[in-house]
Formats: C-alpha cells, structure tokens, sequence
C-alpha cells in the first residue's frame, strides 16, 4: 500500500499540466500558518443548513462527485 506522501506524488504525476496552478495554489494555502482554525460554534443557522443538506442527500436530491469531475474534466 502506498504511503500518503506516495499517493501524492502519483496524483500530481497524473495531472493535466493545465492544472497545476490550480494544485499550487491549494497546496500553498495548505501550508499557510497564517490562516486562523475556524472554532467559533455552530449557530442554529448553521445547523439547519447541514440538517437540510442531509435531508436533501438522503433524498437523492444531489449529484454525485463523478458526475460533477466528468463535467468539469477532472
């Protein structure tokens, strides 16, 4: 089984060159110490918005990830 850091590698060896500033620019912000963890609590408006979104997911109401990577080519 490959290593995470492996797995990495075979992914950024398989990407479209037309992507790479894309895959820069996630991992830079990765990396980035500066960006504050988000700890504040959920709000009630925050918690109805994933019981809906769950209740839509539950309902077949979503589109699948393969569908939206073939749409957009990756």
């Amino acid at each position: 089984m490959a290593t995470i850091r492996e797995r990495l590698h075979e992914l950024l060896d398989a990407l479209p060159e037309d992507r790479f500033d894309a895959a820069q620019d996630v991992l830079e912000a990765l990396m980035d110490d500066g960006i504050p963890i988000d700890d504040e609590p959920f709000t009630d408006e925050d918690l109805a918005a994933i019981a809906e979104t769950r209740a839509e997911l539950a309902r077949g109401e979503t589109i699948p990830d393969d569908v939206v990577r073939r749409e957009f080519g990756w």
